[in-house]
């Protein structure tokens, strides 16, 4: 058996273990970067390595052997090749190189009862051809435009998967399969009706949100299944807008359809892993009420409160702050995981993670060799 095989087994092991409620024999370990930051790491240009994706293993090669981590950093969010081909107004390439999502409205408010009769139909008939403009066509120039994005996708996702199953063979990552989907609420925010377009319809038309919410939860669970042959994973759900809600509105219009979201994911044998952006300290108690063992990454909150609420009965995780990789002296840095450990791990259901993923290169160089600082402390002394 290679070192690295059995690196991968080793690792494997202990999400299977974290996973199925039993305590691993030692804390497992994420790194926190962005794709954006590997290629900045290894000194390429974000802008045309996104583009082109040109000496992706190398740059993978050069941040896989100078950081480790149990999991496989290869990843990637949003490319752009085939949003530009159509024609997409939901995410955009920035100055910068970076991929950004302005604030876009793709269903009118009087059109919500199209929505409801047949969410499927919608997207793909109203929403889509509003986001995606060269999808406004005849239905010959569309389907062109859809064959020439789906063939770029495939492209470049196939050169992302192939970069992954080489630096998992050469480093052993640990082997998990993972979904992804959206809480209900959150995906009619996001692109059919906006930040601003929802907050203003829960207070004039607020049966039609809790109508649409409804209608799309059985595309929402489909989506985030995962296939029957696949023994241990997860499913990503990131959490959008139930910090900026009040409670009741968040009891009323959120909750409901994201908790049977959980469920019915759940009852198909694998957890979910909840990436709770913002603060949701006021929403603990609704998150202890979701299925055993759902993985919760908080970006901001007291770990001491998290753990006392959720700790006991579900997975644990992020609360580091990647802004003190910036600012912190490493001593600082290795101290404020030392804290987090202290806290988080005792009793199990802990996965040592960042709040969020790293995505700008500083020139001073300080967030790698802190980074490398935390790390190497963790894997020292990552007990329960």
């Amino acid at each position: 058996m290679t070192d690295a095989r059995a690196r991968a087994e080793e690792r494997t092991q202990l999400f299977r273990d974290l996973l199925k409620g039993k305590t691993p024999k030692r804390v497992p370990y994420s790194t926190a970067p962005a794709m954006e930051y590997v290629i900045q790491y290894a000194g390429y240009d974000l802008e045309k390595t996104l583009w082109t994706l040109k000496d992706l293993d190398k740059i993978y090669d050069k941040f896989c052997a100078e950081f480790l981590s149990d999991t496989n950093p290869v990843g990637t969010y949003r490319l752009p090749t085939f949003y530009q081909i159509l024609g997409s107004k939901a995410f955009v390439m920035g100055s910068g190189g970076f991929m950004q999502h302005p604030e876009v409205v793709g269903l009118l408010p009087e059109e919500y009862d199209e929505f409801i009769a047949s969410p499927y139909d919608c997207i793909l008939n109203t929403i889509l051809p509003r986001l995606y403009t060269a999808l406004d066509a005849e239905p010959s120039q569309k389907a062109l435009v859809l064959a020439k994005a789906y063939r770029a996708y495939l492209d470049d996702f196939g050169v992302i998967a192939a970069v992954r199953n080489k630096m998992h063979e050469k480093y052993g990552y640990a082997m998990l399969a993972a979904g992804f989907t959206i809480a209900p609420f959150d995906f009619i925010a996001d692109f059919p009706r906006s930040f601003s377009g929802i907050s203003i319809d829960i207070r004039r038309r607020p049966e039609k949100v809790l109508e649409a919410c409804e209608a799309v939860t059985p595309l929402l669970v489909k989506k985030g299944k995962l296939p029957p042959s696949v023994e241990y994973g997860y499913i990503m759900i990131p959490l959008h807008m139930a910090p900026y809600m009040r409670e009741k509105d968040f009891e009323k219009f959120y909750w409901p359809t994201f908790k049977k979201l959980v469920e019915e994911l759940s009852a198909n044998g694998h957890n979910c892993y909840l990436f709770i952006e913002q603060d949701w300290m006021r929403y603990l108690d609704y998150l202890n009420d979701l299925p055993e063992n759902t993985i919760m990454r908080f970006e901001f909150g007291d770990p001491k409160l998290v753990k006392e609420k959720v700790g006991k009965k579900h997975i644990v995780s992020g609360l580091y702050p990647i802004t003190l990789l910036q600012t912190g002296t490493k001593e600082q840095c290795v101290d404020k995981a030392k804290e987090l450990m202290d806290i988080l791990a005792p009793g199990g259901k802990y996965w040592f993670n960042y709040d969020k993923s790293v995505l700008t290169i500083d020139k001073e160089g300080r967030i790698a060799d802190n980074l490398k600082a935390v790390t190497e402390y963790v894997y020292e002394n990552g007990k329960y």
